[in-house]
Order: C-alpha cells, then sequence, then structure tokens
C-alpha cells in the first residue's frame, strides 16, 4: 500500500495479518528519502515500536530528534508524552518494522497530532486492515466538524 502526500510518503506490506495475526501489528515499511512516513502523533492506547532494517533516518520524539540507522529499535508508549514521526535522512530507502499492540475489533483509541491540533478518535478497528478501517473514525479540530488527515500537517503542503 502506497502512500503520498507532499512531504508524507511511504510504502507499506502488511506482514502480521498475512501470517495470521489476529491482534498484533506488524508491517514492513520503506520510506525514500527526505520523506516523513506519518504526521507526528502519539496514541493513547495502542504502542508502537520500530526496528530498523536498512538505512537511516531521525525519530522525532516528543521535543528530540533521534538519529537511527539499522539494527536500532524505538518503542513509542501509548501517552500524550510520547509523540512520534519518522523522517528518512539518508541516500537511499529507510526499511523497518513497524509493531504495534493489540488492536481488536472492540478496541477505541484516540490518536493526538500535535503539530496540526487534531485529534482523531476510532473505534471497531478491524486488525487486518488497521487504523483507518475503523467503524467509525473521526478527525476533529477545535470547532471545525471535519478535516482530512493530511490537513494542516506541514510536511503535506510539497
Amino acid at each position: 500500500m502506497d502512500t503520498k502526500q507532499g512531504g508524507f510518503a511511504s510504502r507499506r506490506r502488511r506482514l502480521g495479518a498475512a501470517a495470521g495475526a489476529k491482534a498484533l501489528g506488524c508491517s514492513h515499511f520503506e520510506i525514500d528519502p527526505g520523506k516523513t512516513a506519518f504526521p507526528f502523533h502519539f496514541h493513547t492506547n495502542t504502542e508502537e515500536a520500530i526496528y530498523v532494517l536498512e538505512g537511516t533516518g531521525t525519530a522525532r520524539i516528543g521535543a528530540a530528534s533521534v538519529a537511527v540507522r539499522a539494527g536500532d529499535y524505538v518503542a513509542h508508549p501509548a501517552s500524550p508524552e510520547a509523540p512520534h514521526a519518522l523522517t528518512n535522512t539518508g541516500k537511499g530507502p529507510l526499511r523497518y518494522l513497524a509493531l504495534s499492540s493489540p488492536t481488536t475489533p472492540v478496541t477505541i483509541d484516540a490518536v493526538g497530532y500535535p503539530d496540526s491540533k487534531k485529534i482523531a478518535f476510532a473505534a471497531g478497528v478491524d486488525p487486518q486492515k488497521g487504523l483507518r478501517s475503523a467503524a467509525l473514525m473521526k478527525l476533529i479540530k477545535d470547532d471545525v466538524p471535519q478535516v482530512g488527515y493530511y490537513d494542516d500537517e506541514p510536511l503535506a503542503k510539497e
């Protein structure tokens, strides 16, 4: 699955579901140089981690920027104090495994986006299809009734 908008771009292959996982998520991601996989975000219920397979990048974790390279493992606990994003700062592809804690069809998650001041609420997530497959997913920002996933994200404007 390819996603691309402005400075955001990635290629994703879902491994967990393909291997028969029912709740534990695992995906193989590839990010081209200069691109960021996802907006800076945090989860309130889902813990994530990455294991870098190839390439170099910068993990933005809260106010810190952390250099990552092949062999590095980075955990992202579920917490508003742990927003994160990953950018390829190298010359070649950045390839990594993304792992996520159990998400079942009864899971409710709220995801915060500090840069754009959005909040996403998701309920009824299909673990085979990921967060955006939720039976109910709503992105909100202040008094705006509906916003798009990449709206107001700094890297979406290229």
